[in-house]
């Protein structure tokens, strides 16, 4: 499927004809930004094609690694292998990392994974792949480390990508530029992210690795360094723009000649050039970048918007800003009256009233509201109080769960369930059920009986908590169980036109006049991704099939679950009181089985109630400085189209 999902354009800096020295003015590791990892991985390919072309009479030295960061640059390699345009005959090929100890036919290990991406489908030599060997004993694995270091020195060109702190390899925190090829000690938090490849079994896990070390990253003639994702955001700022650091090893590559970083929009998203591009060049001010500045100004001098300056415009390098569109108050004014016509407590549309300056229209009165939730959960956790305001102001509102959630359910929930029926004389399958879980394997899918059993739980956790909200479970809440989900595993399917079909279906019927889709992008997953590019690749179908009824449909992005939109972007914002917000909470706790014991929090050990409820209350925070009203809480969207 071709459809990739991208926010809608809201201005920015110019880049064209802009010098590459202003451009880059604040990166000490130049950074080349691409709308998508697509894109941005063909650019890359083009490097180690032209590369590995132009180099002759030697073998070409290729550092690489594996992950999902370089799963679309392998993609294209192969492509351009197939279509003869490469040939890995003269490269020699040198990995990174390996868990340790790890046996390289093991699903989990880094050899098993770059062969099965990469090496295994050109035509490379096998003397001339290198890989740290994870069965090494542990009497010789110092010395092993030490001559690996010796042969992994002065590549031709070292690709990897950065995880979500910074790491490269598996140079944690702490690692400096001296250290080479060697075993390290996982953390407790890196053990936690790898361990999703292990069953989420901890146990299972490694405890240590052999990795590829700072300096001998830096011996290379060429680096680069890749990232896709807002999740990677943070991490891409503080190695782009931000101090050399041990505690995120890979700044400490800022010291290397020859060094680039390719990203996509969301991994850019917190770079100066995104965030404020006034302090570098001129900028297409849309209405959009326009208030994007003035909240930026609220927020560095400490004023709410109707309180801002002359001075603190120009101090703040804002002066084409009053050139164009000033006096200053003018800004001011008409920024105060874009944002508070963002707030509405009817998010449906308000019936009787001048819809004007509203952001939903007022007819038809009572819409069809179509609500994509890409897990079980997503619904309340991220909307949960709109959802709640649509349904009690009278519209039809439906939701359409995408996935099973299934992989989310601990074991022990499921036994909990069996035993709570045999300790009510309804069934005793226990036994029969503990057979399942033990069968498990560590790596491989989940046994499909027992994914059965965890999809049911889910469904019925999502429909207790649409009817706690005053809704049909049997007639509102629709379980698509879309096929790309249905892998066992972590790692799911390809999106199919099966998965869109069976979306179209759904919004052919119902023919809503709203759709909720989420804009989560930080999803650790990808599935809130997946989701959502199908849905909007079964609505441009129905576009282009000469469905007519579409033109009305109007389609707004929700986020919540990891981060909120930005109130520069914001569409509508719904003001949610005290009573509401507890009643999202209450359908929050109808997921049991993602209570307290969530298998996939992240960084943050909070559970989602905590934190979708932290995000709305700071949401009504930001609003409140820039001089609106105060309320408790509000829930945030984006209307795509």
């Amino acid at each position: 499927m071709s459809k990739q999902f991208t926010l809608p354009y809201e201005g920015g800096l110019i880049e064209k004809n802009l010098p590459a020295g202003i451009l880059h003015n604040y990166e000490k590791i130049w950074t080349e930004v691409f709308p998508e990892a697509v894109p941005a991985s063909s650019a890359v390919a083009d490097i180690i094609v032209s590369s590995i072309n132009s180099c002759e009479g030697r073998l070409f030295r290729l550092g690489l690694t594996t992950g999902a960061t370089p799963a679309p640059l392998y993609e294209e390699l192969l492509r351009r292998y197939r279509a003869g345009e490469v040939s890995f005959r003269n490269v020699e090929v040198v990995s990174i990392d390996e868990y340790y100890p790890s046996s390289s036919d093991s699903l989990q290990s880094r050899n098993h994974r770059l062969h099965d991406a990469l090496l295994d489908q050109v035509d490379i030599l096998p003397e001339n792949v290198h890989i740290p060997d994870g069965t090494v004993r542990q009497e010789e694995v110092s010395a092993y480390c030490s001559a690996f270091d010796k042969m992994a020195r002065e590549l031709d060109l070292l690709v990897i990508g950065i995880g979500e702190e910074g790491q490269v390899g598996f140079n944690e925190a702490g690692s400096n530029e001296k250290t080479r090829t060697r075993t390290v000690r996982l953390s407790y938090k890196s053990r936690k992210r790898q361990s999703r490849r292990f069953g989420h079994d901890l146990a299972a896990t490694p405890q240590s690795a052999i990795t590829m070390g700072i300096s001998t990253m830096l011996s290379a003639k060429r680096i680069i360094l890749m990232a896709w994702g807002e999740d990677k955001a943070n991490a891409v700022k503080a190695i782009v723009e931000g101090e050399m650091t041990t505690s995120c090893p890979a700044s400490l590559l800022q010291r290397h000649d020859h060094i680039n970083f390719y990203v996509d929009a969301t991994a850019a998203s917190l770079l100066t050039r995104v965030v404020a591009p006034w302090l570098v060049g001129p900028c297409d001010w849309t209405p959009k970048l326009i208030r994007k500045a003035v909240v930026w100004l609220c927020e560095t001098v400490g004023k709410p918007i109707l309180k801002l300056t002359d001075p603190d415009y120009l101090e703040n390098s804002l002066g084409e800003l009053l050139e164009l569109y000033g006096p200053f108050d003018q800004i001011n004014i008409r920024v105060f009256n874009d944002l508070q016509h963002t707030i509405t407590g009817w998010p449906g549309g308000k019936p009787n009233a001048d819809d004007s300056t509203r952001p939903v229209p007022a007819l038809p009165y009572r819409k069809t509201v179509l609500i994509f939730s890409p897990h079980p959960d997503d619904d309340v956790i991220s909307m949960g109080g709109t959802f709640l305001r649509l349904t009690s102001q009278g519209h039809d509102v439906h939701v359409a769960y995408e996935t099973s959630g299934d992989v989310a359910v601990h074991d022990d929930v499921v036994l909990q369930h069996f035993d709570a029926a045999r300790q009510l004389g309804l069934a005793d399958r226990f036994a029969e059920v503990k057979a399942l879980v033990d069968s498990k394997q560590p790596g491989k899918p989940e046994p499909r009986g027992l994914l059965e059993l965890k999809a049911a739980i889910r469904r019925s956790e999502a429909r207790a908590a649409v009817r706690s909200f005053g809704l049909d479970e049997n007639t509102n809440a629709h379980f698509l169980n879309l096929p790309f989900y249905e892998s066992g595993g972590i790692k799911k399917k390809p999106r199919t036109q099966a998965d869109v079909d069976i979306i179209k279906e759904l919004v052919s019927r119902l023919k809503p006049h709203m759709i909720f889709m989420a804009g989560d992008l930080a999803d650790p997953h990808g599935t809130h991704r997946v989701c959502t590019e199908a849905a909007l690749e079964a609505v441009e179908q129905l576009h282009a099939e000469g469905n007519d009824w579409l033109a009305g449909t109007h389609i707004w992005l929700y986020r919540g679950a990891w981060m909120e939109w930005e109130l520069g972007r914001v569409d509508m914002a719904v003001p949610l009181s005290p009573d509401e917000v507890v009643k999202k909470r209450l359908a929050i706790f109808r997921h049991l089985s993602q209570k307290d014991i969530v298998p996939f929090p992240g960084e943050d050990p909070r559970e989602f109630w905590q934190r979708a409820e932290e995000r709305t209350q700071n949401t009504a925070r930001q609003y409140d400085r820039l001089g609106m009203a105060e309320y408790q809480a509000i829930e945030v969207f984006l209307k795509l189209c």
